[in-house]
């Protein structure tokens, strides 16, 4: 056996271990589209559009698009982290075109998220409007010893990304913020950038709302939806 075959086989199982290995945070199928069957017209739309958005996606981390007319037409768009490089971008939308498949087989609209990346798709025109359908809350179990610290440095880190992300071009800002002593705090802001940047603003902005009732006091948190999400944690996990 060849020296380059043997690196060739290696590196296909490396890639298949990144794909097979990163697990979604969360997915949504929808009720109410409807479903679709398989070799439909339907299913050659979402087909096309998931390989449009393959290419679309990993040069500047989001891609969006529409293939299809009439009952056939489907919209999809997809986006990744705003840290992540071309190559994690990549590896994650091969991951959730996969997944979502599995998850939601036939249904004509759907949404998947991972760590860093989100896919969705419909059979209506979402483009441009606010999708809070499927948000859901993560959480660090660990409580912080001073709690009202913690809010009040998450919320004002928060609300300074925000500020930054609706004005920026990718609609992405991450930083970090002393808390005391030698103990620090990250955040993370983004919004699907189909979305004016007022309403990038105000999704935002409704997410850090969130904050008291799913996150209080805990060491991390993120609220996660179809358009935007914010993280913050008391441990670097983003490249600022």
């Amino acid at each position: 056996m060849s020296s380059s075959y043997t690196m060739s086989v290696l590196l296909l199982l490396l890639f298949v271990q990144m794909v097979i290995g990163a697990a979604p945070l969360n997915h949504f199928c929808s009720t109410t589209s409807g479903n679709f069957t398989p070799y439909s017209p339907y299913d050659q739309s979402l087909n096309k559009l998931l390989g449009n958005l393959h290419y679309k996606t990993p040069p500047n981390g989001f891609g969006m698009g529409s293939v299809g007319q009439y009952q056939a037409q489907t919209f999809g768009l997809s986006l990744c982290r705003g840290d992540v490089s071309s190559e994690d971008c990549m590896s994650c939308f091969v991951n959730a075109s996969a997944e979502i498949h599995k998850r939601c087989p036939n249904n004509k609209a759907a949404t998947i998220w991972y760590d860093q990346c989100l896919l969705k798709y419909s059979d209506s025109n979402f483009f441009g409007k606010i999708d809070d359908q499927g948000t859901f809350y993560l959480l660090n179990v660990n409580n912080v010893s001073d709690p009202n610290l913690l809010n009040l440095a998450t919320k004002r880190l928060l609300s300074d990304l925000s500020n930054t992300a609706y004005a920026d071009p990718k609609m992405y800002a991450a930083g970090v913020t002393d808390l005391e002593g030698p103990k620090k705090l990250y955040g993370l802001v983004q919004c699907s950038r189909d979305l004016s940047s007022g309403d990038c603003k105000s999704c935002l902005d409704d997410a850090i709302s969130h904050l008291p009732s799913c996150c209080d006091g805990k060491e991390g948190g993120r609220v996660v939806g179809g358009s935007c999400n914010i993280r913050y944690e008391t441990y670097p996990f983003i490249n600022v």
